[in-house]
This record gives C-alpha cells, sequence and structure tokens, in this order.
C-alpha cells in the first residue's frame, strides 16, 4: 500500500535526479529533453517541467553564481559606491526571484500585507495549532500569546499576521487591483466552525517601526471580534473582554477600562528595542522566573491600538500574561535555528517564562515551521530543541565545518552553548543528556578542544564556565567524571588565557 509520504518521497528522488543528469551536463539547456527521457521515460509530454528546467538552467545557476558578488558589494558599499538593489526574502523558502544575494534590498509594502499567500500559509499555521492543541488536551485554547518580528513578515509578506487573523476568525479585504489591505472581515461563526481564539501579540521594535498599517489592522480585527453580538463560549476575545470589565477593571472610569480591556498588541515604548532578557542571561543577574518575568514585562509592556501608540500598559500586559495558555513562534526559514540567535530565547523564551511565572503553570509552546510554505508544520518547543540538537548542535559535520572558520568558529560554539543554556533557563526544554552532549563534543573532545586552545581559548573558557553554570544552577546533573573534567578544564584555560595576556603585554 502506497501512502502519501511515500509519493512525496518519489518525486523528492525524481526531481534530485533531474537536476543531478542537469549538473553533469553543466546545466546546458539543450540537454534538458535528454534528461527528461533518462529520468521520466519518453514520452510526447512532461507537462511544464521543461520550462522549470530551462529556468533553473539560465537564470537560477547564474543567479547562484553570481551570490559571490556579496563581497564586492560589501566592500563597494564601504567605499561609498553604488550597490545594486533588489527584493529581500529568503532563498532557502523558494524565494528564487530575490537572487542573487549580496544586494541593497528594499522590503515590501506594508499596505500589501498579509499577502494572500500569506493567508494560506496562516490559515494552515492556525489550523495546525488548534489541531494540535485540540488533540493534546480536548480543548480549544482560549488565551494564545505570539511573538512577531519585523524581518520575518517582511521575508514572508505577513505569516504571522494572517496567522493571527486566522485565530481571531477575521478574514483580510484587500483591494482588487492594488492587491492592498482594506480591512478585515469577521468570518461567521457557522463557516469558522469552532470558536474565535483571543490573541495576545508581543510586536518587536522594528515591527512596530515598519508597519504601523499592521498596528491599525490588528486593532481593527481585534475590535471587530469583541464588540461582536455573539455567544462567550464561541466568542473568546468578547469572554475576557466583558470579563475585564466586569472584573480587574470594574473601579476604574469607563473609557479608560474599555481601551485598557482591548489591549491586545504590545511591544517595547517608543523608540526602544529588545526584550532585555539576554543581559540578565549573560551577566548572571537572575535567581527565578519572576526576574524574567519582571524584566519581559518592564520592556514589553506598552500598548499599540489605532489610538495608543506605546501606551504604558505593564499591568494590562502582566494580566494577559497571566491567563496565557499557549505560546507560539514561527521560524519561515532553515538559514538559522533557534539556537544560533538571542532573538528566540528573548522574546519565544521570556515570553514562556513570564506566563509559568503569572499563570503558576508552564503553557504549552509551539514553534510554527514554515520554510515550506506548502508545508507548514507545527512542533512543540521541546521537539524543535531536540531537532535542532541533533541535526546541528553535535553534528558532527557542522563541527568540522565551523572549526574551518578558526576564531569566529570558537565564537558560534560559545554562542550556541550560551543560547541552549539561556533557552533551558527560560523555557526549560533542554534534557540532561543535551547539555552532556554539548559538554563531550565542545568542551572534552580532544581534537575540539584542541582547536579551541589555539584559536579561540577565550571560547574553550566561556563553554566550560556556562556549563558549569547550568549545573551550579541546576539545569543539569551532570555525572562526577563530567563534572571533575570540565573543572579541571576551567582552571586549564585561565591559565591558558594569562598566557595569552602575557604574550600580549609582553609585545605591546
Amino acid at each position: 500500500m502506497q501512502t502519501n509520504g511515500d509519493a512525496l518521497e518519489l518525486l523528492d528522488e525524481l526531481s534530485l535526479h533531474l537536476y543531478q543528469l542537469l549538473h553533469e551536463r553543466d546545466y546546458d539547456p539543450a540537454a534538458i529533453p535528454e534528461v527528461l527521457a533518462l529520468t521520466l521515460g519518453v514520452r510526447d509530454e512532461y507537462g511544464t517541467l521543461p520550462q522549470t528546467l530551462e529556468y533553473a538552467c539560465r537564470r537560477l545557476r547564474p543567479d547562484l553564481r553570481a551570490t559571490e558578488d556579496e563581497i564586492t558589494h560589501l566592500l563597494a558599499g564601504l567605499s561609498g559606491r553604488y550597490v545594486p538593489a533588489g527584493p529581500s526574502g529568503a532563498p532557502s523558502r523558494g524565494q528564487a526571484h530575490i537572487l542573487p544575494t549580496g544586494r541593497n534590498f528594499y522590503a515590501v509594502d506594508p499596505r500589501a500585507l498579509p499577502s494572500q499567500a500569506a493567508w494560506a500559509v496562516g490559515q494552515n499555521l492556525a489550523h495546525e495549532v488548534l489541531a494540535r492543541h485540540l488533540g493534546e488536551t480536548g480543548s480549544y485554547p482560549e488565551h494564545v500569546a505570539i511573538s512577531v518580528w519585523g524581518t520575518s513578515n517582511m521575508r514572508t509578506q505577513g505569516d504571522d499576521i494572517a496567522e493571527i487573523f486566522a485565530l481571531l476568525g477575521v478574514r483580510p479585504r484587500w483591494h482588487p487591483q492594488s492587491r492592498r489591505l482594506e480591512g478585515v472581515d469577521l468570518i461567521p461563526l457557522a463557516e469558522l466552525g469552532r470558536p474565535r481564539i483571543d490573541v495576545t501579540v508581543r510586536i518587536s521594535g522594528f515591527f512596530r517601526d515598519a508597519f504601523p498599517h499592521l498596528l491599525n489592522l490588528l486593532d481593527e480585527a481585534f475590535t471587530a471580534a469583541m464588540h461582536a453580538d455573539e455567544p462567550e463560549d464561541r466568542n473568546f476575545p468578547r469572554k475576557h473582554y466583558l470579563a475585564d470589565l466586569a472584573g480587574r477593571l470594574s473601579d476604574t472610569p469607563p473609557e479608560e477600562a474599555e481601551a485598557r480591556a482591548a489591549y491586545r498588541v504590545f511591544g517595547s515604548a517608543p523608540g526602544t528595542y529588545g526584550a532585555g532578557i539576554l543581559d540578565l542571561v549573560n551577566e548572571g543577574n537572575w535567581k527565578e522566573d519572576g526576574d524574567f518575568a519582571r524584566t519581559f514585562v518592564n520592556w514589553g509592556g506598552y500598548a499599540y491600538t489605532a489610538a495608543d501608540a506605546g501606551t504604558d500598559a505593564r499591568e494590562d500586559f502582566r494580566a494577559r500574561l497571566s491567563q496565557t495558555q499557549l505560546v507560539l513562534h514561527n521560524q519561515d526559514n532553515r538559514e538559522h535555528d533557534i539556537f544560533d540567535s538571542d532573538d528566540y530565547l528573548q522574546f519565544f523564551g521570556g515570553m514562556i517564562a513570564s506566563v509559568r511565572h503569572l499563570s503558576g503553570t508552564q503553557p504549552r509552546h509551539y514553534f510554527g515551521d514554515t520554510a515550506n510554505p506548502e508545508r507548514a508544520r507545527v512542533r512543540d518547543l521541546g521537539e524543535e530543541a531536540l531537532r535542532v540538537y541533533r541535526s546541528r548542535v553535535v553534528n558532527p559535520k557542522w563541527l568540522e565545518g565551523i572549526r574551518r572558520h578558526g576564531y569566529k568558529g570558537g565564537l558560534e560554539q560559545t554562542a550556541t552553548v550560551d543560547y541552549l543554556f539561556g533557552f533551558d533557563a527560560t523555557a526549560q526544554i533542554a534534557h540532561d543528556f543535551m547539555y552532556e552532549g554539548v559538554a563531550q563534543a565542545y568542551a572534552l573532545d580532544p581534537e575540539n578542544q584542541a582547536f579551541l586552545k589555539a584559536s579561540n581559548p577565550w571560547a574553550l573558557n566561556a563553554i566550560a564556565t556556562r556549563l558549569l553554570e547550568a549545573q551550579d544552577r541546576g539545569l543539569w546533573e551532570a555525572g562526577a567524571d563530567t563534572l571533575a573534567a570540565l573543572q579541571h578544564l576551567l582552571v586549564e584555560s585561565e591559565g591558558l588565557l594569562e598566557e595569552r595576556g602575557e604574550q600580549a603585554r609582553a609585545g605591546g
């Protein structure tokens, strides 16, 4: 019996074979008929495959080769000379039109977000999120929180915003000619087939600056949902809006209460950026979840609506997070992962830690993967952490490749350990064997240890220090042998740093 997976695997194999044959023939367009016949057999019609392969030969390959111009254009820009312009996006996500890279990229028209393609992806993400939550708990989540970044929405043309709309049960309305957004319309409950989900949005500072129009559109969507004349058990935004008016805001003047009960989009204060979590982690200035929650709320508790641009609403943000059941974040490409950027642990991890502290319960946390827009996937953050750990963090091929970069390779290893530690401190998603694996592969492996001693002893010292901090804070329980080896390595690395310092002073 053949499954859909079998069919997809066969299609992948046939596609690979086509391009391998083209590669052997130096991507000569004249070889396309031969390549098709060898792969699919002789036939009268191959559909659109000849045109696709011709595009790969005539356009895609030259554009990929031209990515070597990145260095040329960088040097030109630093010299104040012209750099060719091009659209922004992620080549690994199928956006071949942005190639070659290395150009002075421009963004998108904010009034065209979310695009119709992004709306399709956003609906799929919302469906996957709700289906998974329903399967795991037997019910729909009433309170969902999501972190939204500006650069990713530029690349995707608004996947995150489309997902928020889909969860709310509102449909974008585009101008038929310009394809710009004119507004949103409520999807009738009968058509929606489920309750409207209440969403708290934590935007980045860049998103705030780049997409002011979308802030107004989000406010329109939330307002429409909250004021719809619908049963509260089928409209969670309205249910919670009315509950706030009757409860925690009952003694507040009516106009102020209505505004605060409607806050759903939060971010940094005007003119400021970030989430503040990284400083806590790097300096070790935290003891418990309350420290993360305090920082996360203080940095991101400013409300944005059509009428308010950064109103101090930390009390309301705290109230929203205290009721959150599910925290979401999406990644739109495979060019990076959750352990090679501090933003993931700050925004996603920081939100999880804050919800855990304010609600008293660890929330569910789902990670949306839209690297292939046609097959959007939603994983538990713990599953994503394991995937990245196995595929990159302790992958010998990655370690071998990163060592070719000398000092910078050591820095990348240090960053990976730091971000794994920071994500575990906030989201609690790392297992003991993950720390053990990192300790063995990065600090105690003879080959990698020799590389760090020679190329970047500061990285070796930082890795050993961070792993021992994880042990001291109870994030993992190291084996006696591993613990002793790391302690010995820390002392040895400090000696190496002293030697480097003396050499530098003598040379000066």
